[in-house]
């Protein structure tokens, strides 16, 4: 589920080998790709609709639709690709959430002594934060997350919760900026050695040093007043600048308020309702 606000390793040599063992496993997987090391690039700027919660409703004229890694069926992704949409692989990469499958792992780790999972999320109790520091244990858990998304055959991920740094985490010792952007830099290598094309999430303050990692990003609430330096829409400007998408979600203000702001930008706009189950969804004309 959604928050209103947001919320590496250094890449390892894969060598030919590695990329022909990706690739393999990939066909195995019944994902559909000319190369592991090709993805799609999305263009600068697309419509797009997002829903995590409900049937999604496929019906959206839009260019790219962003759903959940876990609720979104194979057979959906593949009926959005028939009528020519491209989807992105929404995944939780900082937070432990309870309802998921994977859940019992982190559960496992913090009673076998591992510092993992830290105070629970802001605003929504069924997650907590959980310490990325621990590569060698978190890494396994987001590749198979992301390994789901290439087999359903999902041509991008969105990361959710890759901004511990600007948060109180509840962790011994809180997580770094340094730390934040070796953890995002090997998600997003990661993504792409699957095959698919990666979305930074919010984290602006960062955006000049990921812009060259990503394809592009989704930014909340960065026309709301009073949310805060690191939601200020004029960080997500260095997308726009190298040519990549920056995909705006507003939830409380109307379309009077940030369209033309957006625009202005560069931006693609778009009303939601935090919920993210379909039932607003108000572009920018």
């Amino acid at each position: 589920m959604e928050k209103a606000i947001g919320r590496s390793r250094t890449p390892r040599s894969r060598g030919l080998l590695g990329v022909l063992a990706v690739a393999i496993a990939l066909v195995a997987l019944g994902v559909c790709t000319a190369s592991a090391s090709a993805w799609w690039k999305p263009p600068a700027k697309p419509t797009w609709y997002w829903q995590l919660q409900g049937t999604i409703n496929t019906t959206r004229a839009v260019e790219i639709y962003d759903t959940d890694y876990e609720e979104t069926t194979k057979k959906q992704v593949t009926t959005l690709h028939e009528k020519g949409r491209h989807v992105i692989c929404y995944v939780d990469v900082g937070g432990a959430e309870n309802y998921r499958s994977d859940y019992g792992q982190f559960e496992k780790l913090d009673k076998e002594g591992i510092e993992i999972i830290g105070k629970g999320i802001e605003g929504w109790e069924e997650e907590a934060w959980i310490n990325i520091r621990e590569l060698k244990y978190v890494e396994p858990i987001m590749k198979a997350r992301f390994e789901t998304c290439a087999s359903k055959g999902f041509d991008a991920v969105e990361i959710d919760e890759d901004e511990a740094q600007l948060n109180e985490t509840g962790l011994k010792e809180p997580i770094t900026p340094a730390q934040q952007l070796t953890y995002n830099k090997w998600l997003a290598e990661t993504i792409h050695s699957l095959g698919m094309a990666a979305f930074q999430k919010n984290d602006g303050p960062q955006t000049k040093e990921q812009v060259s990692l990503f394809d592009g990003v989704v930014a909340e609430q960065c026309n709301e007043p009073g949310v805060g330096e690191p939601y200020v829409c004029s960080n997500y400007v260095p997308y726009v600048e190298a040519g990549k998408p920056v995909l705006e979600a507003e939830y409380k203000l109307t379309k009077a308020k940030f369209c033309s702001a957006d625009e202005k930008l560069g931006f693609m706009g778009v009303r939601f309702n935090v919920a993210l189950n379909g039932k607003t969804f108000e572009p920018c004309p």
